[in-house]
This record gives structure tokens, C-alpha cells and sequence, in this order.
């Protein structure tokens, strides 16, 4: 397998694929790989937006053959897989049988290795923390002659090291995680335009404590005393109802665009649109839990819509004692600048810690939007966002990161030191080399 990238495609650094096809296979073809290359990485299905998932050696351990169900228990919700299994396939396995993943994040078609690697959240952050948070158990191959287990109570440093430690601390080869139980798969939900940035932190302050999943959608554009202005969503699973499985119709995108799609004039028209069409009041609603978890993935190959550049995703968390002040200033950088992304999330993450060493959530604030890859953005844009972020004591998301500066990084998560040390030599990623290297 060549010319692999990553989501964004930012940096342009296709890798080479090496496959193995069984767990015992894992040893001696990353072997192979180091010994022709020095090191490697484990990559799963490309879905972190910049260079985390990219080896240094531009020579990856593609994980995707990986994809098999060891054990599951429908009485006590635990399921042990192979880490190379989507989040999609697990889906169809264990919804009609009652049961649903305890944490998500906008997409179901991460792998397990990577939701760990890089210790995803969703929607209920606030009441389930991140995916780390249910882990039980995990095999980390450390070196062809080093494969141990980890969990809470064994090897406990390299379980808290592995989670959110990017793939650095070994190759995970299966993983036992909990899962949650449902009675239906339908998502009760409630949904409300909101008119400015205050009125998002009035929903939230309310509508969070009442449901499990809250988030918002940002119109990156709108100026003056509408920066801010958005719509509510919060949903909780129904009580009743079938386990259908996720049927949403697919559209794909079947050609990278030689230019970005998304311009001022597409963008400004889109967000008005999408605005105005949903309610000025709570309005309930029921639908599957597809499209409430994965509306983009309705549309397949979503990412060639920003062309042969790629694109940046920028998400920072702030601190929720200064996230309205911050989050005023960085929505208004965004606004001022006429760049953006016509799907810009915004939501508030709660106070569970999560085990894992370098885990991106912290209590505060979310937002999260994309930007068309240009000079402009990157020379400009960027920097000034990251200065507000630096100031409020946040920090960004290594996953949807490919710009941060080691000095920002090794601010952001200062026990990057701690990683480093139980980093496996043979495994070393284009992210890493940056902002530690």
C-alpha cells in the first residue's frame, strides 16, 4: 500500500503500508520495517486530521486487517476486539443486541487502536469522559519479543502512557473496553437556534446537567452582536423503540477538487441557511442514532471538498473560568478573517478525568472547525488563534493538529517528558518530531 495520508492531507507526506494479516504477524512485519527503515508507526484508518498518524520513517504498520471480534459478553457489555476494528463495524455487532459504545466521537469510522491512541471524546464528555475512561484492558506490543497487558492494575504507567500517547508507547493489538447498555436505537433530541456566543453558554449552563449528549453548531462568520450564534442540539437515548441499525443514506464525494469548495460566497450562504432552517424554540425530535452522531459521515470522502491543498482542522479546549471571554475573541479572529468551515462544533467538556497521560479534555470549553490549507490561514490566522489559547491557559488537540510549535505543545501538556520516556525507540511519528524533536 503507498501515497497513504492522513484526513486533511496537511502535511503532503504519502506513506508506505506494511500489512499484517494476524496478531502474529504484527512482530515480524514491523521488524521488517524497522530494520529497513529504523522506525514506524501503527496506523489505523488516517482519520486524525494532521501528521500524528504519519511515521517519520514514512514507512506506517497499516492495522486495518485487525478487525476481529475475540469476545463478546451481551450479558455484562464487555467486548474484547482486535485493535484494528472500526468503530462502524463494532456497531453492527452490538446495537441489536442492546448495546452502544459508551463513548463516540463525530465519526464511526475510527479503529479501536486509534480511539485510544488518541483518546477520543464526544458529545457526553460532561457525563462519560473520554474513551480511555472505559478501557479495561489492552495488549501493547512493545517489541517483536514484548507484548504485555495493560490495565489499571497491570503495567499501570505504560496503560495511563498508552492512552492518548499517539501510538508511541507500542503497537496495540487487542483491546477490552465496556460498553453501554440502550434500549432502543433511537436518540430522543432537542433542538434551538440560539443568537449569539452568550446565549450558547445560557443553553448549556441549563440543557447540560438535563441530557447526556450536548453540542453546537458555530456560524464561524457571523459578525458583530451575532459572533457566536448557533444551534443547540442534546439528545439521550429513547426508552423505547427498535435497534435498527444506522441506515442513513451515503453520498460520496467522488473526486479530490482541484480547489477548495468552501470560499467566502459557498460558506456565508450555507451558514444563513442553516441557521434559519432550525427552530427559534426548543423543538423535540426522535431519529437514529446515526445522524446524530455522524452527520458528516452521510457524506463519504467528505474531505476532497477542500481540493489537492487539503485542509487544517483547529481545535482548542479552554478553561472554563475564562472560555467566554476566549472563545469571544477567537470566534471573532475567525469571523474578521472570512475563513471557516461550514461545520464548526462547539461544546463543553466536563470534569472526569480521564487516565490517560497526554489526554487532550480538560473542564472548559470545545471548538473545533476546518480550515482550507493556505498561506494566509497559516501564516496569519493561526498565530493569532494560538495566541488567544496560550493566554487563556488552553490548549489544542494533537489529533487534528499540523501546525503547533513544540514550544506550545510542550506547554499544553507538560508531561510530554513522561511519554517520551516510555516511547517505544523502534516507533516515532512526523507529529512527534515536530514538537519534540
Amino acid at each position: 500500500m503507498n501515497n497513504i495520508k492522513s484526513w486533511g492531507r496537511v502535511p503532503n507526506a504519502p506513506q508506505s503500508g506494511h500489512s499484517p494479516h494476524w496478531r502474529a504477524d504484527i512482530g515480524r512485519v514491523s521488524n521488517d520495517v524497522i530494520a529497513q527503515h529504523e522506525t514506524t508507526l501503527a496506523y489505523g484508518s488516517g482519520r486524525s486530521y494532521g501528521d500524528s498518524c504519519l511515521a517519520a520513517s514514512g514507512h506506517v504498520i497499516c492495522m486495518r486487517g485487525m478487525d476481529r471480534v475475540i469476545h463478546f459478553d451481551p450479558e455484562t457489555g464487555r467486548l474484547t476486539v482486535e485493535s484494528g476494528i472500526t468503530l462502524n463495524e463494532i456497531l453492527q455487532i452490538i446495537v441489536p443486541q442492546g448495546w452502544f459504545l459508551s463513548v463516540t466521537p463525530g465519526t464511526q469510522f475510527v479503529t479501536v487502536g486509534g480511539a485510544i491512541a488518541n483518546d477520543v471524546h464526544g458529545k457526553n464528555h460532561h457525563v462519560k469522559g473520554t474513551f480511555g475512561c472505559h478501557t479495561l484492558r489492552f495488549g501493547l506490543l512493545r517489541s517483536a519479543e514484548e507484548q504485555i497487558t495493560c490495565s489499571p492494575t497491570e503495567n499501570e504507567i505504560l496503560y495511563n502512557a498508552t492512552i492518548g500517547g499517539l501510538g508511541l508507547t507500542g503497537i496495540i493489538t487487542w483491546v477490552e473496553f465496556q460498553l453501554t447498555p440502550i434500549q432502543s436505537a433511537q436518540i430522543n433530541t432537542k433542538t434551538i437556534r440560539f443568537n449569539c456566543l452568550n446565549d450558547f453558554f445560557l443553553l448549556s449552563n441549563e440543557l447540560d446537567r438535563q441530557h447526556e449528549y450536548s453540542v453546537a453548531w458555530i456560524d464561524c462568520v457571523a459578525k458583530g452582536d451575532q459572533i457566536g450564534r448557533g444551534v443547540f442540539f442534546v439528545g439521550d437515548h429513547a426508552e423505547y423503540g427498535d435497534k435498527t441499525l444506522g441506515t442513513a443514506k451515503k453520498t460520496n464525494v467522488p473526486l479530490t477538487a482541484p480547489f477548495s469548495l468552501i470560499n467566502n460566497l459557498s460558506l456565508h450562504a450555507f451558514n444563513t441557511l442553516y441557521w434559519h432552517k432550525h427552530p427559534k424554540t426548543l423543538a423535540l425530535g426522535r431519529s437514529n442514532y446515526e445522524p446524530f452522531f455522524y452527520p458528516l459521515d452521510t457524506l463519504t470522502n467528505w474531505n476532497r471538498i477542500y481540493g489537492r491543498n487539503g485542509f487544517q482542522q483547529y481545535q482548542c479546549v479552554i478553561p472554563e473560568v475564562v472560555a467566554s471571554s476566549a472563545m469571544h475573541e477567537i470566534l471573532k479572529c475567525i469571523s474578521q478573517s472570512g475563513e471557516g468551515s461550514f461545520l464548526a462544533v462547539l461544546k463543553r467538556c466536563g470534569d472526569i478525568i480521564s487516565p490517560g497521560l497526554l489526554s487532550f479534555p480538560m473542564p472548559g470549553i470545545s471548538l473545533a472547525l476546518d480550515f482550507a490549507q493556505k498561506k494566509s490561514v497559516v501564516d496569519h490566522v493561526f498565530p493569532k488563534l494560538d495566541h488567544i489559547v496560550r493566554e487563556a491557559g488552553g490548549r489544542l488537540y494533537p489529533a487534528k493538529d499540523a501546525h503547533m510549535t513544540a514550544s506550545d505543545f510542550q506547554a499544553f501538556f507538560p508531561n510530554w517528558e513522561q511519554l517520551e520516556a516510555l516511547r517505544a525507540p523502534h516507533l516515532n511519528s512526523l507529529f512527534w518530531k515536530r514538537v519534540t524533536q
